[in-house]
């Protein structure tokens, strides 16, 4: 293979991963999709991520359906849209 062959070869190279390199420079937003929030009160019975002091503290130990004092991980802004959901814990 001759010099020019070689040099043409690398050049192509190189302009082909210009779009790559140029999109890689560019930041990405930051995803929303990971911003949750505690939802009160629509737990299925030992299936709560977490609960009030003094009730209990673990998850999966709710031992009602929609336990006002146990929680769920939801999406941000999704707590507002469910039936009885509540981002702060009530009293029974």
């Amino acid at each position: 293979m001759d010099l020019t062959k070689t040099s043409l070869i690398a050049a192509s190279a190189a302009m082909a991963l210009l779009p790559v390199l140029a999109r890689a420079a560019t930041p990405v937003p930051a995803p929303t999709a990971y911003q949750f929030e505690k939802c009160y009160g629509v737990n299925v019975a030992g299936k709560n991520d977490c609960g009030v002091r003094g009730v209990h503290s673990c998850g999966g130990e709710s031992k009602v359906n929609n336990d006002p004092q146990s929680f769920i991980y939801v999406p941000a802004g999704t707590c507002a849209k469910i039936v009885n959901g509540s981002t702060t814990p009530k009293t029974a």
